[in-house]
């Protein structure tokens, strides 16, 4: 991952629970939506080959990272695979630690302020504020107060009506996953919906 490329255009997709099928038309309608940053979670089934087969299919046109590293095997089979970054849903210090020797930007998880200026202090690229749906843009704003040089990615509960908020109010990224890539729409391959829904994203972060 480069950074400022990801800080042009900070929003990052979770991808969970895919089917190798899905990587070549979902990988299509992501490039096609203008989206460039995706993670595969690695509870995901075959996850490291998941990487590899979208770093295949996008033919360099999308970031992809690993998501849900928890452990340092779980990072290793990530990078082996292609991950070009790594994100947690809480801090793993070892984990962080790690990337942060190998220069590697990471995202680890976290929620209240303890626990945001903990990661933050481990060497985190950015802390994902996760889950973020359950306080919204307001905590985002709070957080910032007394942590205004925290840089915040806000996972969770982020849709095109309220992505602008989370930036205005202090987000430095955002993270979408099932609100988008829904089940049913990935079972019945209608991918120009994931499309769509992506590309209202992108335009409410431009109305920030």
């Amino acid at each position: 991952m480069v950074l400022d490329e990801f800080k042009r255009l900070p929003i990052m997709g979770i991808l969970r629970g895919i089917g190798t099928d899905a990587i070549e038309p979902l990988s299509a309608a992501i490039i096609s939506s203008g989206l460039k940053t995706v993670e595969i979670a690695m509870n995901t089934p075959g996850a490291p080959d998941l990487i590899k087969r979208m770093l295949k299919a996008a033919e360099g046109k999308l970031t992809i990272g690993a998501g849900t590293v928890l452990t340092k095997e779980d990072l290793d089979a990530a990078l082996d695979s292609g991950a070009t970054f790594i994100v947690l849903p809480t801090l793993v210090r070892d984990v962080v630690k790690q990337c942060v020797k190998a220069d590697i930007p990471v995202f680890p998880g976290a929620f209240t302020p303890h626990e945001i200026y903990e990661a933050w202090r481990a060497g985190a690229t950015m802390v994902k504020v996760f889950p973020a749906k359950f306080f919204g843009p307001d905590y985002i704003k709070e957080i910032k107060g007394p942590f205004n040089d925290i840089e915040l990615l806000a996972c969770g509960g982020v849709n095109s009506a309220n992505i602008g908020l989370f930036f205005s109010n202090g987000a430095s990224a955002v993270a979408f996953g099932g609100s988008v890539f829904k089940k049913e729409w990935l079972a019945g391959r209608e991918f120009s919906q994931i499309e769509q829904q992506i590309k209202s994203l992108i335009e409410g972060h431009g109305r920030k």
